[in-house]
């Protein structure tokens, strides 16, 4: 039984494996930021390309190098709820880059926009917060 990575769900497939297999749709802002954290945690690029506002959309994500994320905090949210069109989601995303035993933790700390665009949340943008 393989456990979300985003940390709320016990198991992968209940938690957020229905929302990357299209069996349902973020109901929240919040909901889709661990939704996006567990793709990048599952290198889900279709998932994430899905997921994105079209007007800030990359071609790709591209995991090539990449960290390897191994957890998330969120830690503040502003709106985003069922009833809105819009949200700020703040969160800390825990990570190991390099490999073997010279892997290095790290965290990306960022204050994410979503919108509803036809419907479902999107990510729209993230600032990253920097220093401590």
């Amino acid at each position: 039984m393989a456990r979300c990575p985003c940390g709320v769900g016990d198991r992968y497939r209940e938690c957020c494996g229905r929302l990357h297999r299209g069996e349902a749709a973020a109901a929240t802002a919040a909901e889709l930021m661990r939704s996006r954290f567990s793709a990048f945690a599952r290198e889900d690029e279709a998932y994430l390309l899905s997921t994105w506002h079209p007007a800030t959309r990359p071609e790709r994500v591209g995991f090539e190098d990449g960290p390897r994320w191994t957890r998330l905090e969120i830690v503040r949210e502003e709106d985003g709820g069922p009833d809105d069109d819009k949200g700020v989601v703040e969160f800390r995303a825990h990570y190991l880059a390099g490999s073997g035993a010279g892997s290095q933790p790290g965290e990306l700390h960022e204050v994410s926009r979503f919108v509803r665009h036809d419907g479902a949340w999107v990510y729209v943008r993230g600032r990253i917060i920097t220093g401590g």
